[in-house]
């Protein structure tokens, strides 16, 4: 029989990738999946970048390219973190990944060694959770409120003598699972307390602040990096799966140089380099400005969709039942009284041809299952009100 390594006997199946095929089946409406509609993606933009390029450079898209990432896309992602008030200078590191899970996985590779402690929010992001476990982590899970993560709890996970934290992972902007974005008074509380322990590495998930409701919230979207001494040592990694397309498989991981210099010698033993065809495509799409035509029709979208599953879930859910309200990003977090089960519920959800992700998944200490996550990003918005009535009649059969 195989002996697996000690790392491999870590992993965990993701709950989202085991139910994602219920994306693909016509006859569930999938709340499951975390992802844009196909009808979503901008086609016509991509046909018209590629079939503007001259030879040249498409041949170049065809090649192997640098570790580090594309240069050209380099510069205009530079450009555009810039814009949003990200610090790009001499200090701080840039390099392009295959997605924003291979960012999380890289600094976890090079960070974290067996039964170190990182800090994460709870409820947190499944694939930051697998990663995090691959490598042997223990994970403690802080409780969120409406303004982000507990800053009283975060307060004593930090100070823990036991649990000595080696990292904090938070998603403070539409976080996944739960949809909440943190308080400029939250955000500021936070920072104080990583200033106060320069020792813990703060990886800062990004994935959703151009995805935003309301113009008025534009401003509260400036990540933590932003706002943060330039020599605090936090590693902010974004994506463009949400703002272009998940299957470019294109994220990005800004740091202090001597962190991203250690994750680019380790992405060489993975991948040696990201797609240089999707990094092609990705720079024009930032050099051509449709970054910003896209976004103003993905806003309402998504906006009119979470107003549907929000009007649903008030409708027809029973008392006792709770939910967030995000203000952009893609998913709401619905707790049950505790005498439930999402497993239970999900059970008797699907045989009636509805879908979602149970809530322990989102635990990183895997034990509260009273929850569940709907994403409303990829259902049609006709299918939305249909598919939380059926979830609402599940519980309400095993609530009475």
């Amino acid at each position: 029989m195989i002996q697996f390594s000690e790392s491999a006997k870590n992993m965990r199946s993701s709950e989202i990738r085991r139910l994602m095929s219920l994306a693909a089946d016509p006859t569930i409406i999938s709340f499951a999946g975390g992802m844009p509609n196909n009808s979503l993606f901008p086609i016509s933009s991509i046909d018209e970048i590629y079939n503007g390029m001259p030879l040249a450079e498409k041949q170049v898209a065809c090649q192997y390219g640098p570790t580090q990432g594309y240069p050209a896309l380099l510069a205009s992602l530079k450009s555009y973190l810039s814009s949003r008030g990200l610090p790009i200078d001499d200090s701080q590191g840039l390099i392009i990944t295959t997605g924003a899970q291979q960012a999380i996985s890289l600094l976890s590779k090079i960070i974290i060694d067996p039964q170190d402690r990182i800090v994460t929010e709870y409820p947190s992001f499944i694939g930051a959770i697998a990663a995090f476990k691959s490598y042997g982590a223990i994970l403690k899970g802080v409780e969120m409120d409406e303004e982000g993560i507990s800053a009283e709890g975060l307060k004593r996970a930090l100070e823990d003598k036991f649990l000595k934290p080696k990292m904090v992972y938070l998603n403070p902007v539409f976080q996944n699972p739960a949809g909440t974005m943190y308080s400029e008074k939250r955000k500021n509380q936070v920072l104080d307390l990583m200033l106060a322990h320069p020792e813990i590495c703060l990886l800062e998930d990004d994935p959703y602040s151009e995805l935003f409701f309301d113009e008025t919230d534009k401003d509260r979207m400036l990540p933590l990096k932003a706002i943060a001494p330039k020599d605090a040592m936090i590693c902010y990694v974004g994506t463009f799966a949400k703002i272009f397309g998940p299957g470019m498989r294109l994220g990005w991981l800004l740091g202090p140089k001597e962190i991203v210099d250690k994750c680019e010698l380790a992405k060489q033993s993975m991948d040696a380099c990201s797609s240089t065809f999707t990094q092609v495509l990705a720079d024009e799409y930032l050099r051509q400005g449709k970054l910003a035509p896209y976004l103003a029709m993905l806003r309402p979208t998504y906006k009119r969709r979470a107003a549907i599953m929000l009007s649903a879930l008030e409708s027809m859910m029973p008392p006792g039942v709770s939910w967030t309200r995000p203000r952009g990003g893609f998913y709401v977090w619905v707790t049950l009284p505790e005498s439930l089960d999402s497993s239970d519920v999900f059970a008797a959800a699907i045989k009636q041809g509805a879908a979602f992700v149970i809530g322990n998944a989102f635990d990183p200490e895997e034990k509260r299952n009273n929850c569940f996550r709907l994403a409303f990003s990829h259902t049609s918005e006709d299918k939305i009100e249909q598919g939380v009535r059926i979830i609402a009649q599940a519980v309400k059969q095993l609530l009475f």
